[in-house]
């Protein structure tokens, strides 16, 4: 199996209401490195997995939807906790979606995002994608 990983940076507000969250359960704010992994059994005729670039552009317009935003008001988390894990999810559905129509989008086998709230923890998400 091929990958080709990504990464960006971006910021967010959020609470998690719930007593399991502890101090986190009021407003705060989160920096995060997402990391996006792309997966397939064979490379494409250039020999790669994806343009690099477009793989990064991809990530990027993801992103820009929830940088700086606050969570507790985005209509992808109305009325459901953004956790680490949640948001992970998020993210590999919207770049799946982006994807999709794409040659390399459509030999694409997997998607695999990993959040990093800081160098000592994370969390992550893997879609497995039906190849057509």
């Amino acid at each position: 199996m091929f990958s080709l990983t990504v990464r960006r940076h971006f910021m967010i507000a959020h609470s998690l209401p719930r007593e399991a969250f502890g101090p986190a359960q009021g407003l705060h704010g989160a920096t995060f490195v997402a990391e996006v992994t792309f997966r397939r059994p064979d490379l494409n005729e250039d020999a790669i997995v994806l343009d690099i670039g477009a793989a990064g552009g991809i990530l990027e317009e993801i992103l820009e939807d929830l940088n700086y935003k606050n969570l507790d008001e985005h209509p992808a988390f109305k009325g459901k906790l953004s956790t680490t894990e949640a948001l992970a999810k998020h993210i590999a559905e919207a770049v799946a979606g982006n994807i999709a129509s794409t040659p390399d989008g459509r030999a694409l086998t997997g998607i695999d995002v990993l959040l990093r709230e800081n160098p000592d923890a994370w969390a992550g998400y893997s879609l497995d994608l039906t190849r057509s």
